[in-house]
């Protein structure tokens, strides 16, 4: 059977030479291969016209993590923490996100990636945690495989059924968050600290955004049935 092609959405920045360049992280690349899929990156400096050919022939789109959304696409409040803005990566996964629910093509996404996720479907987002959330609870941890908290996944979600367990431990590396819910959404998955981490589009075959970061906890079984269940959904 044909190994499906997954799309793995790109940052953009320079490199030590001061060049530009496109990228992802190993890990990303690495859990689609482990889970049976070919990864295909998505440049976030193509066409349109180029951008849907590629879009067209992957068979799923992983939205990758990254830094912060620009406000003007969810009226969002103005914070001098926010770093690392890039509208053309915006356009790209904006457009992309919207085009995947509307063909029903299966999706995961991922910190960022369910940021763009609630922004495309008419969200909104907290720009920095600690100013505008109450909570004592660390989300921006430094260390990518440090467990930060558990996050409590609800028993009649389809990450539920994913996941095999409703009380997950994740890691934690994100200042900003899901405020106002999409109303397409569902959310299945809180931190303790109430702070959304889990969303589902319901009626769609694969929509699934987590806020923290399972491709850097591969070595726990959990996480690597979500990645999984998301390259056999596209491999249907």
């Amino acid at each position: 059977m044909t190994k499906p092609l997954i799309g793995i959405t790109t940052f953009n920045r320079n490199n030590d030479y001061g060049r530009p360049m496109s990228g992802v992280q190993h890990t990303y690349i690495r859990a689609v291969v482990q889970a049976g899929g070919i990864p295909i990156l998505i440049p976030s400096i193509l066409e349109e016209e180029d951008r849907n050919d590629l879009y067209a022939r992957v068979q799923g789109v992983l939205f990758s993590g990254g830094g912060d959304i620009s406000i003007k696409y969810f009226q969002g409040e103005d914070h001098p923490k926010i770093a690392e803005v890039d509208d053309s990566r915006d356009i790209t996964e904006l457009t992309l996100l919207k085009k995947t629910v509307e063909d029903g093509k299966p999706f995961l996404a991922i910190c960022r990636g369910v940021q763009v996720m609630n922004v495309a479907l008419g969200g909104t987002l907290y720009t920095h945690i600690p100013d505008q959330f109450n909570t004592t609870l660390e989300h921006s941890q430094d260390e990518f495989t440090t467990i930060a908290h558990p996050v409590n996944i609800d028993e009649d979600s389809r990450l539920a059924e994913i996941f095999g367990e409703t009380l997950l431990n994740v890691n934690s590396l994100h200042h900003q968050g899901l405020k106002d819910v999409a109303s397409s959404l569902k959310v299945v998955g809180h931190a303790p600290d109430g702070m959304i981490e889990a969303v589902e589009l319901p009626d769609h075959p694969y929509a699934m955004g987590v806020q923290w970061h399972p491709e850097w906890l591969t070595d726990q079984p959990v996480m690597r049935r979500l990645f999984k269940s998301f390259v056999d959904a596209s491999q249907k």
